[in-house]
């Protein structure tokens, strides 16, 4: 009897104990004051003293990104915390996710020309940060055969694993270390086994971003016999570090802002995050936002995805007006296929499949409706009939599982091939994907064709053939469905994304550990053609490089400036840029920003708009922000709200974003700098819609020396009636000579009805 107690009580103590581990989560704690080294020698110890009674569960301790640590904590010991008055804020880990070569002729970066050989060779001292998934460093990406040694200046270095020796680092891949412990907390419970802790990326996406951004040339690069040539990043002879932030699952914040904090001290120049979270968050609980900050202060340029949740409205994160936010456009480049129904009618789409074709016979063509099989339609694993499906050609609504995986699921079934039909989610946008069966991407005009065909037809048919690779596609660039859009959920006054980038089929590096469609795939490749904001971000990092080699004073709000006056928003048609959200569609400021990237103009944009830390300051007091809101944020303790803009539009942004609401004129300032030639003078041109009257005061601009700045007013008055059904609408302020046009878009919004 006595044992039988002590073994219950034993039991009892086993599962406090087990639910108390339970509870546990990551958390980062923001501190209030400066760290005091005559007290606490170093900021870890004084992290540790204020855990007190739980120094063990101290993960990161934070320096340059943030004061403050990331610990596993219970609720009660997160609820002491934030009675603390040494404490800021308290607030739960969250996770972030991954925005998932032809590029550098597309944007002009001729290898052969001698003015782009001596700017790569100046690019020899920037530093691209990588904080993605990490890096496998035996690609020929990261060749080094033509750099010379590592800057002095350097402090990073390349952590040991089990999978991963230093000694694979070179002058080329300078950097490589990994961020695991809060991925680590949260999987805890999980039942899968976890990501070892290795830079070594096991997922390929952080090697694609990275020889995107500073991938050396390598020729020959091919994946399966598409887009065969020369592989190279935007700034070939730029250094890379590579920092390993995400693992199956997600990006942890913890582990992110400890990524920011290293690079940070390395000395990275550039600062390149292909990951984001909520469209919605204030900057002062968004991690990237806070890290960002940091690195700011220090003149580190930081690029972000824009995300992949287009064609909403609203949808676009990292919307903080010192990060570069970076959408995705098409190249004019395509891999196209066709679907031959029985009916003689024939569709084009896309596709990267690499096997067997299916010859000249049509085959039976199946759709299991919504009303038959709602899994079917999309293709879910174990939806399909297998006597419904074997040997014909299966239909697959877009949607909900990955692309990749429907065509699998089909050839399981014993189908021999897949149609994959675009919804109105995904209108007309179309990604080439390196399907495991004959599979052919179409758009959902096409899809409503096909579909109806098959479902009306008493014996649907079908054919699938391919084109392998096609060069000088019109109209190009085009917005891509995915990327996300406008307007800016956090701040209605900042224009956001500030510009699009290559970011569609997009050759570059692999992982050797997965194959190209995914883990579930045994095929090995050298190079992959992957889409998303994940792929336009490291293109506009790496033309950052270049820009802060040619303009090593630039400050990083000057490199953004450039990049966006000059960018362009018009195609290769000479048409206005299209939207592939639907067929014919005339995109916006909303999906594109400024326009398109156009490096060759960047490098020499004439004037940029400027913007200091202060500026930002004065932006964040203009949010109606608290002290503390601004302290976090903002890492001196001291930042005040003595200089306060009255509205978040006054911002020296090298946009508009104008919100009219009860007050129909608006009136702000914006001022540039003369980075082009001495005695040079700009001329106004204006282009807005019937719907506002703009007037600018002065309507030229002279400047009498390089360095010299000269200031516009900018008087905004609606003219739309309530009978208007015009919720917004768009315009450009351009200031141009001979030499250069410097283009501000304008984006107009009406609240009231």
């Amino acid at each position: 009897m006595e044992s039988s107690i002590s073994l219950s009580f034993f039991s009892f103590f086993l599962l406090q104990l087990t639910l108390l581990s339970a509870t546990k989560k990551t958390y980062i704690v923001h501190m209030k004051h400066r760290h005091d080294s005559t007290v606490h020698p170093t900021h870890r110890d004084w992290y540790t003293a204020t855990l007190d009674s739980s120094p063990d569960s101290l993960l990161y301790a934070y320096t340059a990104a943030y004061n403050g640590f990331a610990a596993t904590l219970d609720p009660q010991q997160a609820h002491a915390l934030r009675a603390s008055h040494s404490v800021l804020a308290v607030y739960e880990d969250t996770r972030y996710t991954l925005h998932t070569t032809r590029t550098p002729e597309f944007l002009g970066l001729q290898a052969h020309s001698a003015f782009w050989q001596d700017l790569h060779q100046a690019s020899h001292d920037v530093v691209i940060g990588v904080l993605d998934t990490g890096v496998w460093p035996e690609s020929q990406s990261f060749d080094d055969s033509q750099m010379p040694q590592i800057p002095t200046r350097w402090r990073g270095n390349c952590e040991s694993a089990p999978d991963f020796d230093p000694s694979l680092c070179n002058n080329k891949l300078i950097g490589a270390r990994s961020f695991s412990k809060g991925y680590r907390m949260a999987s805890s419970n999980a039942r899968k086994t976890r990501d070892p802790a290795t830079p070594r990326d096991l997922d390929g996406h952080g090697t694609h971003t990275a020889s995107t951004a500073a991938g050396s040339a390598v020729a020959n690069a091919t994946l399966l016999g598409y887009a065969t040539g020369t592989a190279r990043g935007m700034a070939p002879q730029a250094r890379v570090a590579a920092y390993k932030v995400c693992w199956t699952g997600g990006c942890f914040a913890s582990d992110i802002l400890a990524g920011m904090d290293q690079a940070i001290q390395d000395g990275v120049d550039v600062l390149s995050l292909s990951l984001g979270g909520s469209s919605s968050v204030p900057y002062y609980f968004d991690t990237i936002a806070i890290g960002a900050f940091a690195a700011l202060e220090r003149g580190i340029f930081v690029a972000c995805s824009a995300g992949n949740t287009g064609p909403r409205g609203g949808s676009v994160a990292n919307v903080a007006p010192w990060i570069m936010t970076v959408g995705a456009g098409t190249l004019d480049r395509d891999f196209p296929a066709y679907a031959t129904l029985g009916n003689g009618k024939r569709f084009a789409g896309v596709s990267l499949y690499s096997g067997e074709g299916m010859g000249d016979e049509q085959v039976g063509l199946v759709y299991f409706s919504d009303r038959s099989n709602s899994s079917g339609s999309i293709c879910m694993p174990g939806s399909l009939d297998a006597e419904s499906v074997r040997g014909k050609v299966v239909i697959c609504d877009r949607g909900l599982n990955s692309r990749v995986e429907k065509g699998a699921v089909v050839r399981d079934a014993g189908g021999v091939g897949m149609i994959l039909a675009n919804t109105a989610a995904s209108g007309e946008g179309l990604v080439a994907d390196s399907h495991l069966v004959a599979a052919v991407a179409v758009g959902e005009s096409a899809g409503d064709e096909i579909r109806e065909y098959a479902s009306l037809d008493p014996n649907p048919t079908a054919v699938l053939s391919f084109g392998g690779t096609v060069l000088n596609v019109r109209p190009s660039p085009v917005v891509a469905a995915f990327s996300s859009r406008g307007p800016n959920g956090v701040t209605a006054q900042i224009l956001k994304p500030d510009v699009i980038g290559p970011g569609v089929n997009i050759l570059a590096g692999w992982s050797g550990a997965v194959g190209p469609s995914g883990t579930e795939d045994s095929r090995k490749t050298n190079f992959n053609i992957m889409s998303g904001t994940s792929m336009s971000c490291p293109h506009i990092s790496g033309l950052a490089a270049l820009l802060k080699a040619a303009h090593p004073d630039w400050s990083p709000s000057a490199i953004k400036s450039a990049l966006m006056t000059t960018a362009y928003t018009n195609d290769n048609t000479e048409s206005p840029i299209r939207d592939a959200k639907g067929e014919e569609t005339i995109s916006t400021p909303w999906a594109y920003g400024a326009g398109h990237v156009n490096p060759q103009k960047a490098l020499s944009p004439g004037l940029v708009y400027e913007a200091s830390t202060q500026d930002y300051i004065a932006f964040l007091c203009s949010l109606n922000y608290t002290l503390d809101h601004l302290r976090l944020v903002v890492k001196d303790p001291d930042a005040n709200c003595s200089k306060k803009f009255a509205d978040p539009a006054e911002l020296n942004y090298p946009s508009f974003s104008l919100v009219f609401g009860s007050n129909k004129l608006l009136r702000y300032t914006r001022t540039l700098t003369n980075v082009g030639e001495p005695g040079s003078v700009y001329d106004l041109v204006l282009s807005v819609p019937s719907t506002v009257h703009v007037t600018v005061n002065p309507r030229r601009l002279q400047f009498r020396q390089l360095g010299e700045s000269q200031t516009y007013t900018v008087t905004f008055l609606s003219n739309r009636t309530l009978n208007d059904s015009v919720t917004s609408d768009f315009g450009t302020i351009m200031w141009t000579n001979q030499l250069h046009q410097v283009r501000t878009p304008l984006a107009f919004t009406w609240t009231y009805f």
